[in-house]
C-alpha cells in the first residue's frame, strides 16, 4: 500500500530566512496530517539550516500516531545544540530513521551511500537505532550494486535517490532514469527490503 509521508523541511527553510516563529513547520505537519497524509518526515542537520532540534520534539506534539520519519547523516558528530541523529532518535522514537549521507556542503541530499567504504561503520549504527524500536532506511542510487548489502547491514528499507530522474525528466528524456528506479525497487524487493522514492521537483 502507497503510503505519503509529507516532509516540512523547506516550511522550516522560509521561517530562518524571515527569522521569527512563523511559518511554523509543526503547524505544517498539523496540516498535512488533516488534509490525510500518513506520516511526516524532517531532515535535520547539524548547522540546523532549516529543521531545528526544539522542531524535531515540536512535531512529535502533533503527530497523533501517524508516523515519524527522521532522517540525517548518522556520521555527524554532536555540534552546539545538536546532539547527533542517534540522540534524536532516543528523544523522539520515530518510527523510522532514514540515514543519509550528506554533509554542511550539500544544498540537498545528492548521493547515496557507498556501502564498500561506508558498511563497516553502518552496522553497528543500525543495530543502534533497531534497539531503540526504529525501522532504518539507507539512502542509495537506483543504480547502486550494493542494493543487496543494505539487507545484510540489518537495515529494513531503501530510499532511491531520484535527483538524476528529476533532471532528466526536465529534459524530456526520463524513461531511462525511471526504469532505473524501477530496476532498484525490484532488487529490494528481491531482498525482502521494502523501498520507497524521494520525489524531488524537476529543475
Amino acid at each position: 500500500m502507497t503510503k505519503l509521508s509529507v516532509n516540512v523541511n523547506k516550511i522550516a527553510v522560509l521561517r530562518n530566512s524571515r527569522g521569527g516563529s512563523d511559518p511554523d513547520p509543526a503547524e505544517a505537519a498539523r496540516a498535512a496530517l488533516a488534509a490525510g497524509c500518513n506520516g511526516i518526515t524532517v531532515h535535520p542537520r547539524p548547522d540546523q539550516r532549516h529543521i531545528r532540534v526544539d522542531d524535531v520534539a515540536r512535531i512529535v506534539a502533533v503527530l497523533g500516531g501517524a508516523e515519524y520519519n527522521i532522517e540525517g547523516n548518522p556520521f555527524a558528530p554532536p555540534r552546539g545544540s545538536y546532539p547527533g541523529l542517534l540522540e534524536l532518535a532516543r528523544i523522539a522514537h520515530p518510527a523510522q530513521v532514514t540515514l543519509v549521507p550528506d554533509g554542511d556542503a550539500q544544498v540537498t541530499s545528492d548521493h547515496g551511500f557507498d556501502l564498500e567504504r561506508d558498511g563497516a561503520r553502518l552496522q553497528p549504527l543500525i543495530r543502534a537505532f533497531k534497539e531503540l524500536g526504529c525501522r532504518v532506511s539507507l539512502f542509495m542510487d537506483a543504480g547502486s550494486s550494493d542494493i543487496e548489502r543494505v539487507a545484510e547491514l540489518g537495515a529494513d528499507r531503501i530510499e532511491i535517490y531520484t535527483g538524476p530522474y528529476a533532471h532528466a525528466f526536465a529534459r524530456g528524456d526520463a524513461a531511462r532514469e525511471l526504469d532505473a528506479c524501477v530496476r532498484a525497487a525490484e532488487r529490494a524487493n528481491a531482498c525482502a527490503l521494502r523501498n520507497y522514492l524521494a520525489i524531488l521537483a524537476a529543475p
